[in-house]
C-alpha cells in the first residue's frame, strides 16, 4: 500500500501543478495599436472597486459599481454611513442622478449634485475609456507605454492626466487595477477589485 501511495502521490501533485499552470496562463501580448483598438471596442463591462475624490479643500470616498452598456453608463456610489451616495446614469449627453435621499435630478441639477458630492464634475464622456486603460477615441492624447505588454503608464487627454498603477488579467486582456485621474488640485483615485467583461 505504501509503495502504491508513493507512486500515486507524485502523479497527483503533478496534476495539481498542471491545473494551477492552466489557470495562471499569461495574458497574450499585442502591439499598442491592436491593444488600443481592442480596448476602445469594448462597449460592455462591469467593475467594482473603491473611489476617492479630492479637491484642494475637501474629499469624498465611496465604493463604486460601474456598469457600461454601449454609450450608457450606470454608476452606483455607496459612501460611508451618514455621508450619502448616489446613482448616476449617463448616456453620452444626458445625466440623471438619484441622490441619497431618493430625489431624481436631471440636467443642470444633476450636474450640481455631482459637483456637491465629489467637489467637481468628472469627465464622464471620457471616463469609460480611461478606466479601461485607453484614450477616448474622439480627442488627441499623449500616451506613455509601461512595459512589453503594451499597458499604459500614463495618458494625457482633454487637460486631464491619467496614471495607471498595476493591472489585472481579465480574459485575454490586461485591465487597470489602480487609476489616478488628475487636473490641477482635482483628483480621482480608483482601485478596482474586479472586472467583468461579456
Amino acid at each position: 500500500m505504501r509503495a502504491l501511495f508513493c507512486r500515486i502521490a507524485p502523479l497527483a501533485a503533478g496534476a495539481l501543478l498542471l491545473a494551477g499552470c492552466q489557470t495562471l496562463a499569461p495574458v497574450a501580448t499585442m502591439p499598442w495599436t491592436e491593444r488600443r483598438a481592442a480596448l476602445q471596442a469594448i462597449d460592455s463591462f462591469t467593475l467594482n472597486g473603491q473611489l476617492a475624490a479630492a479637491t484642494a479643500n475637501e474629499g469624498f470616498s465611496a465604493s463604486v459599481n460601474w456598469l457600461q452598456r454601449g454609450a450608457s453608463s450606470e454608476v452606483l456610489l455607496r459612501a460611508p454611513l451618514g455621508v450619502g451616495g448616489a446613482r448616476l446614469a449617463y448616456d453620452g449627453s444626458r445625466l440623471h442622478v438619484t441622490a441619497s435621499d431618493g430625489s431624481q435630478l436631471e440636467g443642470e441639477a444633476a450636474r450640481a449634485e455631482l459637483v456637491r458630492l465629489l467637489g467637481f464634475e468628472p469627465p464622464l464622456a471620457n471616463l469609460r475609456y480611461w478606466l479601461l486603460g485607453v484614450p477616448a477615441p474622439a480627442d488627441p492624447a499623449v500616451v506613455e507605454i509601461l512595459d512589453d505588454s503594451q499597458r499604459l503608464a500614463r495618458l494625457q487627454q482633454a487637460d486631464w492626466q491619467v496614471d495607471y498603477g498595476d493591472y489585472l488579467p481579465s480574459g485575454k486582456l490586461w485591465l487597470p487595477r489602480r487609476v489616478s485621474i488628475q487636473r490641477g488640485a482635482l483628483r480621482l483615485k480608483l482601485r478596482v477589485s474586479n472586472w467583468q467583461l461579456p
